[in-house]
Parts: C-alpha cells; structure tokens; sequence
C-alpha cells in the first residue's frame, strides 16, 4: 500500500500536476511515509509544491523533510481581525479557534510572530488564505464588508507567503459553514458576478507579479498605531512600502523609514497615488484613502 501510494504521487506529478494539498496529515503519524512522499514527489518534479492542511503548531512538519508549507489560517485571523473591526463574527469559531479584533499594535505583534515562527525560506511558501472548504467564506465571516475583505486581499498579495484565493471569492461568493460555504461557482449567472471585485483582485495579483521584493523580499514593520499599519519590502535594492489604513476616515502619517528603504529618496505610489521625498529618515504627510491602501516604491535613477 505504501508503494503504491508514493507511485500515486509520482504518476500525477510526472502527468503535469503542480503539486499537492494534503488533507489532515496528521492521520498518517508515520513521519517516515511523508519523507518517502516528499522524495518521491521531489524525485518526479524538484520545484513540486507540498502543502499539508495544519491547523495548529506545524514546526515539526516544516523541517525541510515533508511539506513545503501548510494552510496558513494564521494569516486569516488576523487579517480579519485587524480589518472588520466593525463587522466580524466573533462569535464564529473557525476550526475552533477564535476570531479576535485587532488594533494595530497587536496586529503587527501577530504577523511579526507568524513569520518568525519558520526558517524564512519557509515563511515564504505558507499558504495564506482569507477562507476555504471548511471555514465559512471571507465575506461572511464580515457580514458583506467588502472593504475588509479588499484591504485583506491587498495583504495578501504584498505580505511574505503565498497566496491562495478560495473559488469565488473573486467575484463576491458568500456562504456560512459546510455545506453553505461549498457552493457551486454560478458559471451559467455572470451578470451576478461582482466584476468590480474581480477587478480588483487582478489589480493586486498583477502588483504582486510585477514587484519581486513583494513575493521574496525581506520584510520590515515600520507603522503601527491609530488604525495603520504599515511594512516594506525590499530586494536586491528595490524597496517597496505597503501601508493600510483600516479607519473610515483618511489617514496622514509621518512615516519613519527603515533599514531596508534607506534613510533617503523618493518613494512614488504604484497603488494609489502620491510621492514623498525623506527628509532626516521620515516621509512627511503621507496619505492614505479611508479603508484602503497604499503602496510606495522607492524611486531608482
């Protein structure tokens, strides 16, 4: 059985599958048949991509041996902690842990924990989802707030992992626990479709695709208080700034800058608008739209 599970693996592998998402590990205790699995997944396809659906401490699963990452429910809770500070379900347990809100502080304090808690090459391949098959979809989770669930996408696509959007939640599915939240993705009903929101995830993919340092850059936490939080990213040179206003008003900050962007230049808006020069280490007057973001890339010559 054992063989033939490994020769599963490697058949579709060989076949042109990108990898594979591995539900409830944690039934195979055998640490030895998940070595053999990743080997021979690894054998048919060096860049495979091994995901196992973890929902507690997954330090022992991340040990360069078995999975390359795991669904990262983590990443969830708090961004929907810190973002639907008026409309999420706390009293909604997925996978039984708690849905908590966030000010910025503690928010910050979160995502620090979360991607110190690997080796960075794997902080890098967590799986960072907003919803999937066994939660409740994202945008029930915040009763219908769209802008919590744009500001949590925009996170998504500029925070250290990787990305994984849940069947349509693009165009504004919605759903509660199993079954509501598997539903069918209505092909046959496109004038449904919130285009608009569709719309905006290719804008933030595309983003993510077009700046490196937002997919493997370092990461730096530079803001923090009154509703922002903010970061850069920076590699090879190419430091990006990514800030969020989760308040229903505009923010405008004196943002202090870090050791990846430098203590100098001109950072130019590529979502949004605006450009800032540094003057003694900070970007003065530095705007943010209300419940909505912004991202700055530290101009080259």
């Amino acid at each position: 059985m054992r063989e033939y599970l490994l020769g599963v693996s490697r058949y579709w592998i060989e076949f042109g599958a990108d990898g594979w998402r591995l539900d409830v590990p944690e039934e195979i205790s055998d640490a030895t048949f998940w070595q053999s699995f990743r080997q021979a997944t690894k054998a048919a396809n060096p860049d495979a991509y091994l995901v196992g659906e973890i929902w507690n401490d997954a330090s022992a699963w991340l040990q360069g041996d078995r999975f390359d990452g795991v669904m990262n429910y983590v990443f969830s809770r708090a961004a929907l902690g810190f973002f639907a500070q008026n409309t999420l379900k706390t009293d909604y347990r997925p996978g039984g842990y708690e849905l908590a809100l966030l000010d910025a502080p503690a928010f910050a304090a979160q995502v620090e924990a979360m991607l110190a808690a690997h080796p960075w090459g794997i902080t890098l391949t967590q799986l960072n989802l907003l919803d999937s098959h066994d939660t409740a979809r994202v945008l029930w989770m915040v009763d219908g707030d769209e802008a919590a669930l744009r500001l949590a996408v925009l996170l998504q696509m500029t925070l250290p992992g990787a990305p994984c959007v849940y069947y349509g939640s693009e165009i504004g599915m919605t759903g509660g626990t199993d079954p509501e939240c598997r539903g069918a993705l209505p092909w046959d009903k496109e004038a449904e479709w919130n285009t608009a929101l569709r719309d905006f995830y290719r804008r933030a993919i595309a983003l993510r695709h077009r700046f490196p340092a937002l997919r493997i850059g370092g990461f730096e936490t530079l803001y923090a208080q009154d509703g922002v939080y903010g970061f850069a990213r920076e590699l090879e040179g190419e430091a990006m700034i990514v800030l969020f206003n989760g308040n229903t008003t505009t923010a405008r900050i004196d943002l202090p800058l870090g050791k990846s962007t430098g203590q100098t230049g001109t950072f130019q808006a590529v979502w949004n608008s605006g450009i800032y020069t540094a003057q003694a280490g900070l970007l003065h007057g530095v705007t943010i739209p209300a419940r909505d973001g912004l991202v700055l890339r530290r101009a080259t010559d």
